[in-house]
C-alpha cells in the first residue's frame, strides 16, 4: 500500500511526462510467518533491478518486523470461547487471522510462548475500525464484554481444576 508520495502532480496537472523524481513510502502487510528482513531484502532486490527505461530506484527500509503468529489454541479456550460466542451471540465463535503486526503481541509471544491469548474487538454493523469515529455498535459491544467476562470466567475454572487454586 503506499502511504505517502511525493513528486507527483495533481491530477488535473497529470500527464505522459518523465518527472526528475518521485518517491513513494510503501507498508506492506505480511503473512506473520515471512520474516520481515527477508521480504525487505527481496523487495529491494526487485524493485533495484532491471529497472524500466533506464530509470534509478533506490530502495531504503526504515522498519521491517516480522508480525507474530498465534500458537494453537488449546481445547479447553476452544470450548469455553464457543460457548460463549453461542450464549451472546447465538452462534459458534468466528476467528480472522489478522493484526499481527501488533509489536507488543510480538513481545507478549516472545515472553509468554506457552501462553493461550484472546484479541477481540468491536467490528459491529456499520464500523469504521480506525477511522474518525468509529460507529460503537453498543450491543455488540455489550455482547463482546460479556463473552469476555465468561472467557475469563472458564479461564479461572481451568486455572483451579488444573492447579488446585488461581
Amino acid at each position: 500500500m503506499v502511504t505517502g508520495a511525493e513528486g507527483l502532480p495533481a491530477l488535473a496537472d497529470a500527464g505522459n511526462v518523465l518527472r526528475p523524481a518521485t518517491t513513494l513510502r510503501l507498508s506492506l502487510r505480511l503473512p506473520p510467518t515471512v520474516a520481515g528482513e527477508a521480504a525487505s531484502d527481496l523487495l529491494r532486490q526487485l524493485l533495484e533491478t532491471d529497472t524500466p527505461y533506464g530509470s534509478r530506484v533506490r530502495f531504503r527500509t526504515t522498519q521491517a518486523t516480522t508480525g507474530w503468529n498465534a500458537p494453537p489454541q488449546s481445547e479447553w479456550l476452544t470450548a469455553v470461547v464457543d460457548q460463549a460466542s453461542q450464549d451472546y451471540f447465538g452462534q459458534p465463535a468466528a476467528y480472522m487471522g489478522e493484526g499481527g503486526s501488533i509489536p507488543f503481541m510480538t513481545l507478549l509471544g516472545e515472553r509468554f510462548p506457552a501462553a493461550q491469548f484472546l484479541i477481540t474487538g468491536v467490528l459491529g454493523p456499520h464500523a469504521n475500525a480506525h477511522g474518525p469515529n468509529e460507529f460503537l455498535h453498543l450491543p455488540t459491544a455489550q455482547r463482546l464484554t460479556a463473552c469476555v467476562a465468561a472467557v475469563l470466567a472458564g479461564q479461572h475454572r481451568q486455572a483451579t481444576s488444573s492447579v488446585g487454586r488461581w
